[in-house]
């Protein structure tokens, strides 16, 4: 195994990765190598929808990032989770299903980046998509991604719902349709009960292929460059370190965090940055791992005067046996979809061209994310805004391979980031003192009632706030000279080198990433097979 050759290497079994290993492998005269630095996914608790509360915290299937303490939100440190198993995020995520709003891609292809509008990235969605409720000029029920109804609904859900219809906003029965605009059920990437992630949708029918290589537990520790060219990579397994050679081209697919960590430990990057971390500069691309944008959650958690929060099922030994023995004969009941089963995205204010905040509604409260649940009924109204303006870093501190990069988000660096997140809070008071939700809210547990100015809210963000697990950007995608990559995903002044993941969004989706991300993987490979077929035509 001391070295290898390949016509395509891709690095990283994520949400695009996997999408990418299927597509290529498909052709029998290509020999394709998958590297995971995580195991198989063979935790259980991957595959029960709810069980992200218990990967959530798993070192083993997750790189368990933390950004530098910053200035922002009061000098905290934020845990950002991050997939490192088969399937990447998609095997850890809440399996929420959104694309993002039709301008989010006329803005990408309006930057510069043409076949990246609307129309053109609504084909890859529908592609990919089986969409149990058929399909129609917006969905596909061909595709290995399922897409489910929660299938039951929520007395709390119900309640959110209507109260947020009678704050003003509209009723919407599919955030991927026609207009996001609205309140509803969420739909989930599960099938029959169970997560159906990429490694799941997309990973497994491919697995069997002789031509593909599937190989976890594989540290990627640089992109090896003949020249201008990438000729390979350099990966740990085992303690062994392994060369895999490549006649064709390597796909960079590990993340907004690992993928701009791979290049620098490269040489690719910015000069400043790499000499300041001990490595020998190759390539000059100062944007790399700049640029890095995410979704801040602000979350408002309410006590509520009946027992019928999942606080109270986690909470009574019986009726988490209930639950567990409804899960296990007939693969229905809470387990079986998540814990954010509702929302929907709503303008902060009067006279926006198009929703600027984003709900996620939960029937359960904790203190942070992931955490054991509080002992009292709760429920959890969650907003972030969709894009904002603050742009943050990513970049190694040295050439340790198994060192963290250091992750600079830089959240509430501008005055509408911090606006429009203190009136997402005001938005969920406005809805829980709707006729609707009165009677099923006891009392404001957090931030309290008594925060009422801006100062206070303001603070209150800044304290709280956290990530709801939505980096992108840190390889932005452009025509313009400083980009990382260019709209064929081509590394700027490189050969035989893409990136195929969240990190070459230039500008964040509004709303949940993994639709996107497998999205970027479904055209980055028809990207490359178009290229090989008029290469074999000419």
């Amino acid at each position: 195994m001391a070295e290898q050759e390949y016509d395509y290497i891709i690095v990283g079994a994520g949400s695009s990765g996997c999408v990418l290993a299927n597509r290529l492998s498909a052709d029998p005269t290509k020999r394709v190598l998958l590297l995971e630095a995580g195991p198989r996914d063979l935790n259980p608790w991957i595959h029960i929808p709810i069980g992200y509360g218990k990967t959530m915290f798993n070192q083993t299937l997750n790189w368990g990032y933390k950004t530098e303490p910053e200035q922002g939100v009061n000098g905290r440190s934020i845990y950002w989770p991050r997939g490192k198993t088969l399937g990447g995020s998609s095997s850890i995520n809440g399996l929420i299903y959104i694309r993002g709003q039709q301008a989010d891609f006329d803005d990408w292809a309006a930057r510069g980046n043409p076949g990246w509008g609307w129309e053109d990235v609504l084909p890859f969605f529908r592609r990919s998509e089986c969409q149990m409720r058929g399909a129609d000029s917006y969905h596909g029920a061909d595709g290995e991604l399922a897409v489910s109804d929660v299938g039951e609904s929520d007395t709390l859900c119900d309640a959110f719902i209507a109260g947020a219809e009678q704050a003003g906003f509209p009723r919407n029965d599919d955030f991927n349709g026609a207009d996001q605009e609205g309140v509803g059920y969420f739909q989930l990437t599960t099938r029959n009960g169970r997560r159906c992630s990429t490694a799941v949708a997309f990973l497994r029918p491919a697995a069997k292929r002789r031509n593909l290589d599937i190989v976890t537990d594989a540290n990627c520790e640089c992109i090896l460059l003949n020249g201008r060219r990438a000729a390979g990579v350099v990966y740990t397994l085992d303690g062994e370190r392994i060369t895999a050679r490549c006649r064709g081209e390597v796909l960079l697919c590990a993340g907004a965090i690992n993928t701009p960590k791979i290049l620098e430990l490269s040489g690719i990057g910015n000069p400043e940055v790499l000499q300041k971390a001990g490595i020998e500069p190759v390539h000059s691309l100062p944007e790399v791992g700049e640029n890095l944008q995410d979704h801040l959650q602000i979350r408002v958690i309410m006590r509520c005067t009946q027992p019928i929060t999942t606080n109270d099922d986690l909470n009574s030994w019986i009726r988490s046996t209930q639950i567990g023995l409804r899960y296990v004969l007939q693969r229905r009941g809470p387990l079986a979809v998540g814990i954010n089963k509702a929302g929907g995205f709503v303008r902060s204010r009067p006279g926006l061209e198009r929703p600027d905040i984003q709900f996620h509604f939960g029937t359960l409260s904790s203190d942070i994310p992931g955490s054991p649940v509080h002992k009292f009924p709760g429920f959890t109204m969650s907003t972030c805004q969709l894009r904002p303006e603050s742009r943050g870093t990513v970049h190694i501190q040295s050439g340790a391979v198994d060192e963290a990069p250091q992750i600079h988000p830089n959240y509430l660096a501008t005055e509408e980031d911090c606006r429009v997140s203190m009136d997402g809070v005001r938005t969920s008071r406005r809805i829980a003192e709707t006729p609707a939700m009165r009677p099923l809210v006891q009392e404001e547990y957090s931030p309290g009632k008594s925060i009422q100015s801006d100062e206070e809210l303001l603070d209150f963000v800044r304290s709280d706030g956290t990530t709801i697990f939505h980096p992108v950007g840190t390889c932005r995608m452009g025509s313009d000279a400083t980009a990382v990559v260019d709209p064929t995903l081509r590394v700027r002044g490189l050969e035989g080198l893409r990136i195929a993941d969240c990190s070459i969004m230039p500008t964040l989706v509004s709303g949940n990433t993994n639709a996107a991300a497998i999205m970027i993987g479904e055209k980055a490979s028809d990207l490359l097979l178009a290229e090989q077929s008029e290469a074999l035509a000419s």
